[in-house]
């Protein structure tokens, strides 16, 4: 028996990973978090499956499920949206089931932040913009933020911020990094991306807050940097002509000529 832990993905059914899909179709028991994975991912249970919908349940309850299902010598389908690495309060449940010796294992999934970048058509690291994408949110209730990971201290490297789970601070987040990045500094808010509802709001951070209006209250995503203007960038050397890389070595006397003849267009017409 074991606890298969999945990320479902952003929300659109068809940005599960095949693993994860193969897996939901293997557990009779299937546990999911109800509030943000649609009823469509359920699809794939097996006939007859217990579903279980933990939107209600708290952490004992949760695991009382599982366990009860390990007795039984039944696996479980685990299901959290978007990728579990991420405030996905899986860890806990790790934490409990290892302790009891209940085998785990974990499938990852779509995060919300390259769904929204998907649904903006950006890429989020420009070269001579930004090199780095910041995961990051804002203090909730449900956890606090350790010292030193503020958003004044993340807007000081220049990268691309990816704010989660803090629509609702919009407020202090224009003004923690309007210092840093500038009034006319690039925003989007990704409502639900991938979602048969998903809403992009774009603007700055100067009027981001007056086109967000009072719809949005929940399930968006904060997107912040430079790169998201999409111009003002350099061109990457990877793709350029003199380019010495191993793919495509630039003269004989290349480091890299030797392992291409070897292994270049190998399975190729």
């Amino acid at each position: 028996m074991t606890v298969h832990f999945i990320g479902a993905g952003p929300g659109a059914p068809d940005l599960l990973t095949l693993r994860g899909r193969d897996i939901i179709a293997s557990c009779p028991v299937c546990l999911y978090a109800g509030s943000l994975v649609p009823q469509a991912i359920l699809e794939h249970c097996p006939p007859n499956a217990r579903i279980v919908n933990t939107a209600s349940m708290d952490l004992d309850q949760i695991v009382a499920e599982i366990r009860r299902a390990h007795d039984a010598g039944q696996d479980v389908a685990r299901l959290h949206s978007g990728d579990l690495s991420v405030w996905s309060a899986m860890g806990e449940q790790l934490r409990r089931l290892r302790a009891e010796g209940i085998p785990v294992s974990v499938t990852p999934g779509v995060p919300a932040f390259a769904a929204a970048a998907a649904a903006l058509g950006a890429e989020l690291t420009l070269p001579g913009l930004a090199q780095s994408v910041v995961l990051t949110r804002t203090p909730g209730r449900a956890s606090s933020m350790p010292e030193g990971e503020t958003l004044t201290n993340f807007a000081a490297t220049g990268a691309t911020l990816a704010i989660h789970l803090s629509i609702q601070n919009l407020a202090k987040v224009v003004d923690d990094l309007t210092p840093a990045y500038g009034a006319d500094c690039p925003v989007a808010v990704v409502y639900r991306a991938s979602w048969p509802d998903e809403t992009i709001l774009r603007g700055t951070l100067a009027d981001i807050q007056d086109k967000l209006g009072d719809n949005i209250q929940r399930t968006a995503l904060i997107l912040v940097g430079p790169a998201l203007k999409g111009e003002g960038f350099d061109e990457s050397c990877l793709y350029a002509v003199d380019y010495d890389r191993r793919y495509r070595p630039q003269s004989a006397d290349s480091p890299w000529a030797s392992w291409s003849d070897d292994t270049e267009g190998q399975g190729t017409s």
